[in-house]
């Protein structure tokens, strides 16, 4: 099975001034693209040609991981935006933060430690761990938390073409500006 480049849920220029037009123009046209190329290099004639995109990040390492995971890492991330977003968080997300973290405030300077602090390349998720809790992990590369058996429900790229164009080497400002975009509709729905 050819795996494609999944569409934006809005337009390029939709989530200026957090991220541009030119910020998505790379890393979502390019890098993105980029992974889903030489996944579909590497899996034809292995066990993996088959799978879903889910299961080859789940039972894969080494380079077939590494381009899986990235394109089910930057899909997640880029469907987690909305144009206009409120960010206002509501609905089961806000209870579930208020009874893990003690409240959205504490949540968030947690979540942007996490992103600010991971060293290098990867990723800061904020997931449902096995406990059945919300928890904030760091994930280096391309790592995902569902190799650890743990459910997605949030993340935020930090890796340097996430940013660079936009902040240069600010990772904080992009990091303290990425709540602004999010679609706290959609990461309700990832509670399920």
């Amino acid at each position: 099975m050819a795996f494609e480049l999944p569409k934006l849920p809005y337009q390029p220029d939709a989530l200026n001034p957090v991220i541009s037009a030119k910020t998505l123009e790379f890393h979502y046209g390019k890098h993105h693209q980029t992974y889903v190329n030489n996944l579909n290099l590497l899996i034809p004639g292995t066990k993996f040609e088959n799978m879903s995109l889910e299961q080859i990040v789940l039972e894969s390492d080494a380079a077939v991981f590494n381009n899986a995971a990235q394109i089910w890492n930057h899909t997640f991330y880029f469907e987690s935006f909305a144009p206009q977003a409120s960010q206002k968080l509501s609905g089961k997300i806000e209870q579930l933060i208020i009874a893990d973290f003690g409240s959205v405030a504490e949540f968030k300077d947690k979540f942007n430690k996490a992103a600010i602090t991971l060293f290098g390349s990867g990723w800061a998720w904020l997931v449902i761990n096995q406990s059945g809790k919300l928890e904030i992990v760091q994930e280096s590369n391309a790592g995902n938390p569902m190799k650890k058996g743990m459910k997605p429900i949030l993340t935020c790229d930090v890796w340097e073409h996430a940013y660079y164009i936009d902040y240069q080497n600010r990772r904080m400002d992009y990091v303290n500006a990425f709540w602004d975009i999010i679609n706290w509709e959609k990461v309700n729905q990832r509670l399920s």
